[in-house]
């Protein structure tokens, strides 16, 4: 059976990691925390891979009205996209404390998704500090591998429902998960295409030498336009805040995806950048980030010395 922690104090944030096996665990868990949750009247958000959240929705004798309920596997396929959602729940719930279920890493998931989800988890600390709310994270302990198990451990201050190993990793400073969720780029199999050079005033070039490149793959009409938006923004990015200047190269991985890699001499001075809605007076950045991060099923960004390096995949089905 599994605990779940004892109330604290409603104006905290708290952010623990739940490791379960099995789904009857998974059910009596998360269940436990909805259930608590409506009893207390605090508004609810379950955002978990769709046959968790089938399984939820069916044990749980809740009205629709009563919990939003949010596909992660869609919500989350780019983790980058997660953290505003969070954010913009619990905005529509202002004085009220959220309670909130993110499930962002499951079996299957890519090394690269695993890494932006650890970054995810890893900045939660920092996005909700100073507001009311518990953003619960399960973890499926026999289906993940040992090493997101270990990193969840680091990157939530309390952790539920493990055999503690004593002599395991504990919550670490999460700018230190940060910087282990930047491990070089490989570069791509089989190689890339040409480096297409840009300064400012040429952003229309960009746009055109994407969208002519775009239209020799399986890409839909719309997911090109897309892809063509996402790199005119990071270009753009580049031309204001990147040194004026950058470049991009775009190749394809197996049947299916799609990557665009832009680099300039840009930094990245905010963490959270792209992560949170931006204001509608944003002139960082942050705005331009965010809708890459919106437009693209995953978004890697490399900040180095010598400057700023994303990636942005995309897939053709």
């Amino acid at each position: 059976m599994i605990n779940l922690p004892a109330s604290t104090d409603p104006g905290a944030f708290v952010h623990p990691a739940l490791f379960y096996e099995g789904q009857a665990e998974y059910l009596e868990a998360v269940g436990g925390f909805v259930t608590d949750a409506l009893t207390a009247d605090e508004p609810v958000l379950v955002a978990v891979p769709g046959p968790r959240l089938k399984a939820l929705r069916d044990c749980l004798d809740v009205g629709a009205h009563e919990v939003t309920w949010t596909d992660m596997t869609v919500l989350g396929r780019n983790p980058g996209r997660i953290l505003a959602a969070l954010q913009d729940f619990a905005d529509r719930h202002v004085g009220r404390p959220a309670r909130i279920v993110g499930e962002p890493i499951w079996p299957g998931r890519t090394r690269a998704e695993v890494l932006e989800a650890t970054r995810h988890e890893a900045l939660i600390d920092t996005a909700f500090a100073g507001r009311p709310a518990t953003v619960l994270c399960p973890y499926d302990a026999l289906g993940l591998p040992a090493s997101v198990v270990a990193d969840a451990r680091r990157t939530h201050p309390t952790v539920i429902g493990e055999e503690a190993d004593p002599a395991g990793p504990v919550h670490v400073d999460p700018a230190a998960v940060r910087a282990e969720c930047d491990p070089p780029l490989p570069e791509p199999e089989g190689g890339a295409g040409p480096r297409l050079e840009y300064a400012r005033g040429q952003l229309g070039a960009v746009r055109e030498y994407v969208d002519a490149w775009a239209r020799g793959t399986a890409l839909s009409p719309a997911r090109r336009g897309d892809l063509v938006l996402a790199v005119s923004e990071a270009a753009a990015n580049s031309c204001a805040h990147g040194g004026g200047s950058g470049s991009l190269r775009l190749w394809r991985v197996g049947a299916t995806g799609i990557v665009a890699e832009i680099r300039d001499g840009g930094r990245l001075v905010d963490p959270l950048a792209g992560r949170r809605r931006p204001s509608l007076t944003s002139t960082d950045g942050g705005r331009g980030l965010w809708m890459i991060h919106q437009l693209c099923d995953l978004v890697e960004i490399r900040a180095g010395a010598t400057g700023l390096t994303l990636r942005l995949h995309m897939a053709t089905s």
